[in-house]
């Protein structure tokens, strides 16, 4: 049974996704403020965080930020707002996904799913993944480029994987969505996963304006390049 903690103020909302969560067979928790949510948490302790955005006492962008420090957890966003530079900020602070409300509640345990077994399947047959300087540890979920840690987020973190399990193959845009989210491609557009391209091309890369790991190949998509780069 998965654990799902909810941060949530909404009664009716509340109300509606616990039927449903429940019925899927999630062990819920609620919390309806951001103080509730991290007297709550634990590092481990969830499988998945459903986190809205306004709180009565602060944003879910906050609580995001703070688990992050500790944990990989997967994270999906309620937000009432679809404005581009709000859905861009929850993903770069380390959120998986993002749903806008009004939503249906099918669409959203689809997601949760989705994230669900992703969290599962990443790094249960290798252990260690290394191209091209960097070297990622997947059990401990860490990433190095030169024997220096890396600060990625969740999602660049995935991303990465994903392209380096794939090395010198071209992976379109609708191929990594589908990988990444397990779902419909138009439940993340192509101007999030540029997104995540970029900013994980200037963790990685020597010179994020000229790759020579994440290769763009035009009117096709992207590859892992597996040539060594020497400085």
């Amino acid at each position: 049974m998965s654990r799902i903690l909810l941060l949530e103020d909404d009664l009716s909302l509340i109300n509606g996704l616990s039927f449903a969560f429940k019925k899927q067979g999630y062990e819920l928790t609620i919390a309806r403020t951001l103080k509730e949510a991290e007297m709550l948490w634990g590092d481990d302790k969830y499988e998945l965080l459903v986190l809205d955005v306004s709180l009565p006492d602060g944003t879910g962008f906050e609580f995001c930020e703070k688990v992050r420090q500790v944990s990989k957890v997967p994270i999906i966003f309620l937000t009432a707002s679809d404005e581009e530079m709000s859905i861009i900020m929850g993903l770069d602070i380390g959120g998986d996904d993002y749903i806008t409300k009004p939503f249906k509640l099918g669409v959203l345990v689809s997601r949760i799913n989705a994230l669900l077994r992703r969290a599962r399947d990443f790094g249960v047959v290798d252990t260690e993944l290394q191209s091209n300087g960097i070297r990622v540890h997947l059990l401990q979920g860490q990433v190095y480029k030169n024997g220096d840690l890396l600060d990625l987020t969740v999602a660049e973190y995935k991303l990465l994987c994903l392209f380096m399990k794939n090395p010198n193959v071209v992976l379109t845009k609708e191929q990594i969505l589908d990988k990444l989210w397990d779902c419909d491609g138009n439940y993340v557009d192509n101007n999030t996963l540029t997104v995540y391209i970029r900013r994980l091309r200037i963790k990685i890369e020597d010179d994020p304006g000229k790759p020579n790991r994440i290769i763009t190949v035009r009117g096709m998509g992207y590859k892992w390049s597996t040539r060594e780069v020497h400085l």
